[in-house]
C-alpha cells in the first residue's frame, strides 16, 4: 500500500469472481462513492473494437497482452476512481504491485461451491463439454488465485447476498479506511 498519495486520490481497485455481476457491481460502487469508473477489460475490448476472446481467436495471446498494457499504463494514471480488474489481469508481470501504488485492491469472493454453481449456470450446456469447462475452470482458478496475495484486502460475501448490499459492504469498508487513513 502506497501512502504517498493521499486517501483522497485514491483508487478503489475491485477484483474477484462471485459471478458475473463483478462489473456492475463496481459500476453501482463507483456512483454510490461518487467516484469514475473504470473496466480493465472493457477497455481493452474498446481499444480493439471486439471482445478479448475474439481478440486472443484473431490475432492470439501476444496481441491480447499489448493491449492490455497499454490500457493497464493508461488506467495507473487515473485517480479517485473505481477500477475494475480481473485476476488475470492483476496476476500478470507487476500490475498488482503497480495497482496497489494507485490504491486499495478489494477481492470479492464466494465460497467454492457457489462459485462453481453460479459457473455451471452462466455456461449452460457448455459447461458438459469437458473443453470448454476446463477453460473456464482455469479462468476461476486464475480469479481464486488472486485474492490470498499481499496486499490483497479479500471480502467474502454469502451467496444470496443481494447486489445492493454487496455494494453498500464494500463502500462502508472504502469509507472506514478513509477516516483511519487521516
Amino acid at each position: 500500500m502506497n501512502y504517498f498519495l493521499p486517501f483522497s486520490e485514491r483508487n478503489l481497485i475491485l477484483t474477484g469472481y462471485i459471478g458475473p455481476d463483478l462489473s456492475r457491481i463496481a459500476r453501482e460502487l463507483a456512483t454510490s462513492l461518487k467516484m469514475s469508473y473504470f473496466g480493465i477489460d472493457a477497455g481493452i475490448a474498446d481499444r480493439a473494437g471486439m471482445f478479448i476472446n475474439e481478440i486472443r481467436t484473431q490475432f492470439g495471446e501476444n496481441r491480447l497482452k499489448s493491449l492490455e498494457a497499454e490500457v493497464v499504463s493508461e488506467t495507473l494514471l487515473r485517480r479517485q476512481g473505481v477500477i475494475y480488474a480481473s485476476g488475470r489481469t492483476l496476476n500478470t508481470s507487476d500490475y498488482l504491485a503497480r495497482f496497489l501504488e494507485t490504491g486499495e485492491v478489494f477481492c470479492l469472493t464466494v465460497n467454492l461451491d457457489a462459485m462453481l454453481h453460479r459457473l455451471h449456470v452462466n455456461m449452460g450446456a457448455q459447461y458438459h463439454n469437458p473443453h470448454d469447462r476446463a477453460i473456464a475452470l482455469a479462468e476461476l482458478n486464475s480469479e481464486w488465485q488472486i485474492r490470498k496475495k499481499p496486499g490483497i484486502r479479500e471480502i467474502t460475501v454469502r451467496p444470496d447476498m443481494p447486489r445492493e448490499d454487496i455494494i453498500t459492504h464494500v463502500a462502508s469498508l472504502w469509507r472506514d479506511l478513509a477516516v483511519t487513513s487521516r
